[in-house]
């Protein structure tokens, strides 16, 4: 099935394609079959958007399956670097974070056979090409996988519309094509999604985000508050002074997080902006008397956070990613895992305005009717690193 890395001649390797279709597997495998059956004592670099997600996403699928194939594996976290050895032979790889315009600097000065770019797409071009740069060493090979972005994303038009100019080989991959995804699993994904996502993550083409972000959403089919009792509490906040402030209350009954009740204030529209302190009172308020496990809040909202810690709350910074947050935000509303409850007018009116920028570049949200948008998305993304039942439904890697 992956004889595919024997192949000699090319520079490069490019797989894109469906969500859930192996591509990382597939890539990361054949990465290291190709490395440790070519080379000896040479350096490779394998990367995604952060050090922790090479390791969760590459790492924790490849590392079985070689040492099945009866390679040795050392790893040392505080140099990030894994040792493998083999045949005979014995190779290093770096784990390199590119999340960020700086990420560069991390891989300068280094000189590899080969790198491995996982979920190319999400990261800064400056990162993607000094990591090409890097390769110099005689048959050495640059490996990208990602799934597809917008038309105009600048790595669709610079490697996949010219990887014949640039002797890249292109795969292109299909929920088909993992022979692990259940057949029922790979229909939910189809049922998920619609439009360009539609055509994205199912279909595996390179397509512009249009319309409204959530589009899937009717306002008509909110949910009653449930009776309970709710097994635990939280609230998420996206904070403002002249903006708008948003908090949502969460209470979640087995393994559902439910919205059941949210503030909103416009200080424009009420003509006085409040103080933190304020602020804090009126998350008491919406709280009650209920034992909140922790308050998701704004990463930049410094202030208010240190008020809240003040005040005694458990505080927890949110994970500001808008693109893979919508995501996973899109996931858990279809999948039902979250639910907007009748009352929460604040939240069923920002569904019904928030868009996609015509940008024509890369994917970008409009900044206006997203202050409730954001505080679902902060509660989302925070779910990833929950306990329990409540965790799970967010697949690790799913987009």
């Amino acid at each position: 099935m992956l004889e595919w890395w024997r192949k000699d001649g090319f520079d490069a390797v490019i797989c894109d394609g469906a969500v859930r279709s192996g591509k990382t597997f597939a890539m990361g495998v054949s990465f290291f079959l190709w490395a440790m059956s070519r080379f000896h004592r040479e350096r490779f670099g394998l990367c995604a958007a952060s050090i922790n997600g090479v390791r969760r996403n590459l790492l924790g699928q490849v590392r079985p399956v070689l040492e099945g194939l009866g390679f040795r594996w050392e790893e040392t976290i505080s140099r990030n670097e894994v040792v493998v050895r083999g045949g005979g032979r014995e190779n290093v790889f770096y784990l390199y974070g590119g999340g960020d315009e700086g990420s560069y600097a991390s891989i300068q000065g280094v000189t590899l056979a080969g790198v491995l770019l996982d979920e190319a797409a999400l990261m800064p071009r400056s990162f993607v090409e000094q990591a090409c740069a890097r390769c110099s060493v005689r048959d050495g090979r640059i490996w990208f996988s990602c799934n597809p972005a917008g038309p105009e994303h600048w790595f669709y038009k610079e490697w996949i519309c010219r990887a014949g100019e640039k002797n890249a080989l292109y795969l292109r991959f299909t929920m088909e094509d993992n022979p692990g995804l259940p057949v029922k699993v790979r229909e939910r994904y189809e049922r998920m999604f619609r439009g360009s996502f539609y055509r994205r993550y199912v279909l595996g083409e390179w397509a512009a985000a249009e319309g409204l972000v959530y589009d899937f959403f009717d306002a008509d089919q909110m949910a009653d508050v449930p009776v309970g009792p709710f097994a635990r509490w939280r609230v998420s906040c996206d904070y403002g002074t002249r903006n708008p402030a948003s908090f949502g209350l969460w209470g979640e009954i087995d393994g559902i997080w439910y919205r059941v009740r949210e503030y909103y204030y416009d200080a424009r529209e009420e003509g006085r902006q409040k103080t933190d302190g304020e602020y804090v009172r009126d998350l008491e308020r919406l709280a009650g008397d209920r034992e909140v496990e922790m308050v998701i809040v704004d990463p930049s909202a410094a202030s208010f956070i240190e008020a809240l810690r003040r005040d005694g709350w458990t505080v927890r910074k949110a994970d500001n990613r808008v693109l893979e947050g919508i995501r996973r935000t899109a996931e858990a509303l279809k999948a039902g895992k979250v639910v907007i409850c009748r009352g929460c007018e604040a939240a069923a009116r920002e569904f019904g305005m928030y868009c996609w920028e015509d940008d024509g570049v890369r994917d970008r949200v409009r900044k206006e009717f997203d202050h409730a948008m954001d505080d679902i998305r902060y509660f989302v993304m925070a779910l990833e690193f929950g306990r329990g039942s409540a965790a799970r439904f967010v697949e690790r890697g799913a987009f």
